[in-house]
């Protein structure tokens, strides 16, 4: 893997929002909820949820759309986010 801009930026993005997760952990304690997956999550295991769905998504726009338009993995992959920490 080459150490490019776009992968530090990756990275510090994933420590931010680690960071951020661990922030919000100290200062609102965690509550696990029951969502529509029918199991207990927390913050942290909802993030990881997305984080591994905004993978695949990416996978899948770059296999049926190819690099061209990464915006639009992006824009759907913020949107998968916001469902998941919603409803998850």
């Amino acid at each position: 893997m080459a150490w490019t801009f776009p992968v530090a930026l990756f990275f510090w993005c994933i420590a931010g929002l680690l960071i951020i997760m661990t922030l919000l952990a100290i200062r609102y304690p965690e509550t696990p909820r029951v969502g529509i997956l029918r199991i207990e999550t927390t913050r942290g295991d909802r993030l990881f949820i997305t984080l591994l769905g905004s993978a695949f998504i990416h996978l899948g726009w770059l296999f049926f759309a190819g690099p061209d338009f990464l915006w639009g993995a992006l824009i759907l992959s913020l949107v998968y986010a916001a469902a998941v920490f919603r409803w998850v």
